[in-house]
């Protein structure tokens, strides 16, 4: 997992080739004019999602996948994300693997996405998304999908 500000993204260019370019994306993209959807920057090696959605008060079933690393980065508002190492997850609450998503019960300590900052989830890294920092809020945020 690597938990970042865009301005600090040059670092981590060299673990993938996919990764970069997906980092280098977020940093060179304004989002103000585009539509929530799903958009290919390279088929299903490189692709994002732009949303729009509430916040919740709690994620008691924290998400990972297995063939994507996941880029999620805060556009308006602000959230918190659950995360901990798969290993350390309980049990299998669903699985939905022709979507790429499975969901745990387990340990999770807690991120702040706001401003400029984005993390980076590998498939060990389980992680709940659109949980309340205060209260919940409508947020935009990207999330960018890069084929492992």
């Amino acid at each position: 997992m690597i938990y970042t500000t865009l301005k600090n993204i040059e670092q981590y260019y060299g673990i993938s080739e996919n990764l970069k370019k997906g980092l280098r994306f977020l940093a060179e993209t304004d989002f103000s004019t585009m539509e929530d959807g799903r958009y290919e920057i390279d088929g299903d090696k490189l692709y994002f999602l732009l949303l729009h959605y509430d916040t919740k008060v709690e994620n008691n079933t924290p998400e990972a996948h297995k063939k994507y690393i996941d880029i999620q980065y805060m556009i308006e508002g602000e959230e918190l994300i659950g995360v901990g190492p798969l290993a350390d997850m309980t049990g299998v609450v669903e699985e939905k693997p022709e979507n790429d998503i499975w969901f745990y019960n387990g340990p999770q300590d807690y991120l702040l996405l706001r401003d400029d900052r984005l993390t980076v989830l590998f498939p060990d890294d389980a992680h709940a998304p659109g949980i309340a920092v205060d209260e919940p809020v409508n947020i935009r945020k990207c999330v960018v999908k890069v084929l492992v």
